[in-house]
């Protein structure tokens, strides 16, 4: 099969013909119709984010596609069925703390590096090998929807933080983050999960504003000043009531005391995925998929490979 294959860091992916996956016991091989391209991917083969990754090896964190093989342990998935492929790959014998990869980025500690060295290969190729637990039914979709449909990858992480926070319909949540890229999922996330209100802080005018244009006047948009106290009552005054749910997601280099303005304000679906505008590339085309996911990373936006 075609796939896209990192072979050092700091060059680029190289497309070349590569064995198929072997099907084995816990596994599903999928058709890979569409993947998302990261927007920091290329920090990634320069070596310049120091993943973890045992090269060479085909990069990709999940995707959209199509069930090709099963093994005998699986009972509802059929060939052809359409999925969602999870990157997040769990060791079975410790379900308390278990060890974790990504499939196709990363992984985490020793137990980690096991797991990638069999699940190595990622979603920048016309198949992949999946565990059966990471291959998600999305019912029938067309082979255009799948595009969109990558979006998945991002949503997922602040419904994750949602789930984990017990959100209920009808409740306020602050998003702190609420310009970034999965911050703006989050906005999203939080409102299909029936948010009454979302409290939307941020320091980027047009990205508030079109926060509001995309999801009506349920988002209340607090532009920041850098001044913790004054923030922090500027969001509060901008919810109706008490704020029941606060959703951080700022990155690593901002500074403490906007993630703290935004906690201190606790006192106490229907989602559109073509609010996302997506940039497809083919897979001889993945190298200018990255340069194209670096340039246009943001809110809403999606850069996607189809094999």
């Amino acid at each position: 099969m075609k796939a896209a294959v990192l072979k050092s860091f700091g060059s680029p992916l190289v497309i070349e013909n590569v064995p198929e996956p072997v099907l084995g016991t816990g596994e599903v091989i999928v058709d890979v119709v569409a993947t998302r391209v990261l927007s920091y991917m290329n920090e990634v083969f320069s070596g310049e984010r120091n993943y973890a990754l045992d090269l060479p090896i085909i990069p990709g964190p999940g995707g959209i596609g199509r069930v090709r093989a099963t093994g005998p342990d699986a009972t509802k998935l059929a060939v052809g069925d359409w999925v969602f492929c999870d990157p997040t790959v769990r060791s079975r014998d410790d379900i308390v703390a278990p060890d974790i990869a990504l499939q196709g980025l990363t992984a985490a500690g020793p137990g980690g590096m096991r797991l990638q060295r069999h699940f190595r290969h990622g979603s920048y190729a016309e198949r992949m090998r999946v565990p059966t637990e990471n291959v998600k039914r999305l019912g029938a979709i067309t082979s255009a929807e799948a595009t969109q449909w990558c979006a998945l990858g991002t949503l997922l992480v602040p419904y994750g933080g949602f789930l984990a926070a017990n959100l209920q319909p009808g409740e306020t949540v602050l998003v702190s983050g609420a310009t970034g890229n999965f911050g703006s999922a989050a906005v999203s996330v939080a409102l299909a999960m029936g948010a009454a209100c979302v409290v939307a802080p941020g320091r980027n005018d047009r990205i508030l504003a079109d926060l509001v244009r995309r999801f009506g006047d349920r988002v209340k948009p607090v532009k920041l000043t850098g001044n913790e106290s004054d923030d922090c009552e500027s969001m509060k005054r901008a919810a109706p009531g008490p704020i029941d749910c606060v959703f951080d997601i700022m990155p690593p280099s901002v500074c403490t005391t906007v993630v703290r303005a935004a906690i201190m304000t606790v006192r106490a679906g229907l989602l559109r995925l073509d609010e996302y505008e997506a940039t497809a590339f083919d897979l001889d085309h993945v190298n200018e998929a990255v340069e194209h996911a670096a340039a246009n990373g943001g809110p809403f936006k999606l850069t996607v490979i189809r094999p």
